[in-house]
């Protein structure tokens, strides 16, 4: 019998490398005055960029604050800053002086350390950098171990970070975060450099820093999840009456208002339209004892909703908001959908080509309004100042502006 070819062998899978402990040990929380100046010092005297990060406790306490702060600089080794206690870290700020800061989804961060007078002068944002760099996963996680061949821990991003003390497993996890982020931050730096993109990456991170902290939103009741299935007027009025004496006793309570009433339930309080108390405690989510207690502000809040006129009652939609969903545009405005089709068309091949996420080759909010409403007169100098007047960074607007100015004047 003739023998045949073996099958050639598999090529070894490479595993990451576990990280699980600091390379120099886990370092005390900082809680005092003392040991923040020190610290600081520490950091003055290190060199090269400062990896920061920060812990909240979304889900768990009201609003966005800081509950730890991580920070790492070579020669300084790793800072874990205790926030309650120390609430102003602008000694860390002067110590840090002008060098470049290194996050991972720097927006997430940004507006909590701004409250506690951390504010950077120059930025690398490592996942956005990931994005730019056309890679398929941009987490931490992932990004970390492509790149740097180390595996992270995971399961703490979600806990609650405002317990107190922190489970000394919670902080090796947060020390971890910041320990790879320089070099990370480097081989990024290098793909985006091999890439021809780093300017592009520059420009971003210039973008976010002069962006600075989110104004405070409008109606931020229209963020209920469920809100959709609301068809009048009265009904949304019902249910901001409704948010916003759930969004005071949460503010009070210090608890994230998800959990002292749901979404869900303050959607199926308006549907359900309980004539009294009675009526609104045969609701699933209002049957528990905690609620029981509290039917009498659940119910004010909807007859005061009841009770609103009709010229106050909120509109479907906030004035400015911008153009209708997309579905609608086909019956509204035809030439409008014929040139959202085509700018679509045209920045997906661009995404394709550049190996950058479409929706940061150019914001789909900014195309859809540019393609709902085109500058007068409609050629490519003006769709480029539109452009530039929503935020597109010049990169884009040069990457972009042929298939848009194309698909305003054909359309």
């Amino acid at each position: 019998m003739a023998e045949t070819a073996a099958d050639p062998a598999p090529e070894a899978v490479v595993e990451a490398t576990p990280l699980l402990a600091p390379r120099d040990g886990l370092p005390p929380v900082i809680e005092t005055s003392t040991q923040l100046v020190e610290y600081a010092e520490a950091l003055r005297s290190g060199t090269g960029p400062v990896a920061v990060d920060a812990e909240r406790a979304s889900g768990y306490r009201y609003g966005q604050r800081a509950y730890l702060v991580q920070i790492r600089r070579n020669g300084s080794g790793t800072g874990l800053v205790d926030p309650v206690p120390l609430p102003d870290l602008s000694v860390i700020q002067d110590a840090i002086g002008d060098a470049e800061w290194v996050l991972h989804a720097a927006n997430q961060d940004l507006p909590c350390l701004a409250e506690i007078g951390l504010v950077p002068k120059r930025l690398f944002d490592t996942e956005l950098a990931a994005r730019l760099a056309g890679l398929p996963r941009v987490g931490l996680g992932a990004v970390v171990e492509s790149l740097l061949g180390f595996s992270l821990q995971k399961g703490h991003s979600a806990a609650d970070w405002s317990t107190r003390p922190l489970p000394e497993e919670w902080l090796v996890y947060a020390a971890l975060d910041v320990e790879v982020l320089v070099d990370l931050r480097d081989a990024l730096a290098a793909i985006l450099e091999e890439q021809g993109k780093t300017d592009w990456a520059r420009q971003e991170f210039e973008a976010i820093l002069a962006a600075g902290p989110p104004a405070p939103r409008i109606d931020p009741w229209r963020r209920t999840s469920g809100v959709h299935g609301l068809r009048s007027r009265r009904q949304l009025g019902i249910l901001r009456a409704l948010w916003q004496a759930r969004d005071d006793m949460a503010r009070k309570r210090d608890i994230a208002p998800g959990r002292v009433l749901p979404d869900s339930a303050m959607v199926s309080a308006v549907q359900a339209d309980p004539v009294n108390e009675g009526a609104l405690l045969e609701l699933p989510v209002f049957r528990g004892r905690a609620n029981r207690r509290l039917v009498g502000i659940w119910f004010g809040a909807i007859a005061r909703g009841r009770a609103v006129s009709e010229t106050e009652l909120p509109l479907h939609s906030k004035p400015g908001e911008g153009p209708p969903p997309v579905n609608r545009w086909s019956d509204r405005d035809p030439a409008a959908a014929t040139r959202l089709q085509a700018a679509r068309a045209g920045l997906a091949e661009i995404s394709e080509k550049n190996s950058v996420p479409v929706e940061n080759v150019l914001s789909p909010d900014l195309v859809r309004r540019v393609m709902w409403s085109p500058p007068e007169p409609r050629e490519a100098s003006t769709v480029a100042e539109a452009l530039r007047a929503g935020g597109a960074r010049e990169w884009q607007i040069e990457l972009t502006l042929d298939v848009l100015a194309d698909a305003v004047i054909k359309a």
